[in-house]
């Protein structure tokens, strides 16, 4: 089986040069947990988590509370944190490069499974092969292909 046969051509999309609160806005209003990146051109250049979103703001805890710092005040900084950061670019929290994993529409649902399952990766960007976005395949995608 192809993943151009279980695929989703809906990809929640951002461009690459949003801001944080831009990227945080997607994640809340599409419930997406991954947003792929984007030039204007479509051109994919990588993955933003609602995690890493999170991340980027949490204060270290570890820190904070041997310094004496309360809970309340940690919540604080972390509320801070993520003021201070709405209006920065997400370039330096995407996934790219090395680190990243892509598919074609035509390669084996089985390779990309594999590589969710061994990476523990929820969803994988699928490309064509100028480098354009064309959608993305998930466990869920792969379980309801597979299974249904």
């Amino acid at each position: 089986m192809k993943i151009r046969e279980l695929m989703s051509y809906n990809a929640t999309r951002i461009l690459e040069n949003a801001t944080m609160r831009d990227a945080a806005n997607l994640v809340s209003m599409t419930g997406a947990s991954d947003l792929m990146v984007v030039s204007a051109e479509n051109n994919f250049r990588g993955v933003l988590s609602e995690g890493d979103l999170i991340r980027a703001v949490m204060p270290n805890f570890a820190e904070l509370m041997a310094d004496g710092m309360s809970l309340r005040a940690a919540f604080g900084q972390f509320v801070e944190n993520g003021k201070d950061m709405a209006t920065q670019s997400i370039d330096a929290f995407v996934i790219s490069g090395d680190k990243l994993v892509t598919y074609k529409p035509e390669d084996d649902v089985l390779k990309a499974a594999g590589t969710m399952v061994a990476k523990q990766i929820r969803r994988l960007p699928v490309v064509d092969s100028e480098g354009k976005l064309v959608g993305t395949i998930s466990r869920s995608d792969v379980c309801k292909g597979i299974l249904d």
